[in-house]
């Protein structure tokens, strides 16, 4: 019983040193976490430039090998501290975190996949959590919500502009030809695609003067599409604020979990004391 209530002490101490944002040894691990992120990323880069790899290669490639290592064993301790391994393993976080020390491993038998290791920049997303960003995440969530809700419209919308491109580009085929660069319907499409997107490659261009005056229809349609699916968004996002102003619809400032019940003084998840606004 005494071993168990020592281990489950020592799990304890490295959650709180681990995850703890609200403690002082948690805040100072983030931000250590967060220097040897950039310099991993720094080095990576540096690598990639043959001059500094030439004269530094050593170097580097033995503080690759040192941040991996140090990655592995945070990687470890996450999952040995945490009550359900399981959920961290399989989250957001858990996968980038261990994209983010596969890559020096796997270089032993693949040849330059150590610069897979920028997949840490990744990781970089916990600054939210030691800037306390996180209550921000409320906001996202609803925009979130507004994407979701409003995907059924924007499927609508891009099926009708897919036709839209079928039709012009057909047009363009047929106005142009496979003498001006329009050499089969799909490419024209294709340059439809560009043209009403206002990309614009300039890899096919029309040359007659019908076809020109089809590529300017088309490429004012263009603007007015791109306002469309932003407009649809908008209204969405401005009704889902719009229906409960109150702290239902809020965040918790320390870890961004959405508050469900209108009276709560405390966060569902983390414990943390909310703000009466």
């Amino acid at each position: 019983m005494e071993k168990s209530s020592n281990f489950s002490k020592w799990r304890a101490k490295i959650h709180e040193v681990i995850y703890g944002t609200h403690t002082r040894t948690g805040k100072l691990f983030d931000i250590v976490l967060l220097m040897a992120i950039i310099y991993s990323i720094i080095i990576v880069m540096l690598e990639s430039v043959e001059s500094f790899d030439n004269k530094y290669h050593n170097f580097f490639n033995i503080s690759e090998w040192v941040i991996t290592i140090l990655f592995t064993i945070e990687y470890i301790l996450r999952i040995v501290s945490v009550k359900k391994p399981k959920k961290y393993i399989l989250s957001f976080y858990g996968i980038v975190d261990l994209l983010s020390t596969l890559p020096k491993y796997i270089s032993f038998f693949i040849l330059d996949t150590q610069f897979l290791a920028v997949f840490r920049a990744l990781r970089l997303l916990r600054i939210f959590r030691i800037l306390k960003l996180i209550r921000y995440v409320g906001e996202s969530n609803k925009l979130i919500r507004a994407l979701r809700n409003s995907r059924s419209k924007i499927f609508i919308f891009i099926f009708f502009v897919f036709i839209i491109s079928i039709i012009l580009g057909t047009v363009m085929y047929l106005i142009e030809g496979p003498d001006n660069g329009f050499k089969s319907i799909p490419q024209s499409i294709y340059w439809c695609i560009v043209t009403l997107t206002t990309v614009g490659f300039g890899d096919i261009t029309p040359q007659t003067a019908v076809g020109q005056i089809l590529a300017t229809i088309i490429m004012i349609i263009g603007y007015g599409i791109i306002a469309v699916p932003t407009g649809i968004v908008s209204a969405e996002y401005a009704s889902t604020r719009g229906k409960s102003p109150n702290k239902e619809n809020s965040s918790c400032a320390n870890c961004g979990s959405d508050i469900i019940m209108e009276d709560a003084s405390y966060c569902r998840k983390c414990g943390h004391k909310l703000n009466d606004e």
